[in-house]
């Protein structure tokens, strides 16, 4: 059974505890869980797009507060074993990461959260410390809307890869 398939037969409340593996707001798992059934991963994708996009500002805060910061582990908010699984493998260039640059990273996090009020928001997936955080330095000269708009648009990127990652998963069941 394909991926669609699968979350298209969903009972609601499993379909939302997919979806929030993927985005941590609960509102918008919740509006894309009712926008079911979808003819296909394209479709699914396109509603993603269009209900965070319709989310306000502090639904896009509850969903950044699902991701560790750069260079750590453990995010602000409780996360599943899937989720962590995803947030390691897409921060695992920050493996080979010198540790003058995890040193950078962690001071930069602290700067960026004490001007901005959220974490820094990058989608991580294929790049290594160096740039993560040379992204992290020109962005701390954004101003406070366009940078909250900068973060929503990698939540975006990082909520499409995982629904990709989301549909291929298992031959059978997802995780429940």
């Amino acid at each position: 059974m394909s991926g669609i398939a699968r979350l298209n037969q969903l009972p609601a409340d499993q379909a939302e505890a997919e979806l929030l593996t993927c985005c941590g707001s609960r509102r918008w798992a919740r509006a894309v869980a009712a926008l079911r059934p979808f003819a296909d991963a394209d479709e699914l994708m396109e509603a993603a797009d269009r209900t965070w996009w319709g989310l306000d500002r502090e639904d896009w805060l509850e969903a950044f507060r699902g991701h560790p910061r750069i260079g750590e582990k453990k995010a602000e908010r409780a996360q599943t074993d899937r989720e962590q699984g995803w947030s390691s493998s897409e921060q695992a260039g920050m493996d080979a990461a010198a540790e003058e640059t995890r040193r950078a990273l962690a001071e930069g996090n602290r700067a960026y959260e004490d001007r901005f009020g959220h974490i820094y928001l990058v989608c991580a997936s294929g790049r290594g410390a160096d740039e993560l955080l040379s992204i992290l330095r020109s962005r701390l000269g954004n101003d406070a809307d366009t940078e909250l708009r900068v973060a929503a648009e990698e939540q975006r990127a990082i909520t499409r890869l995982r629904l990709e990652k989301l549909l291929a998963s298992g031959d059978g069941e997802m995780e429940r």
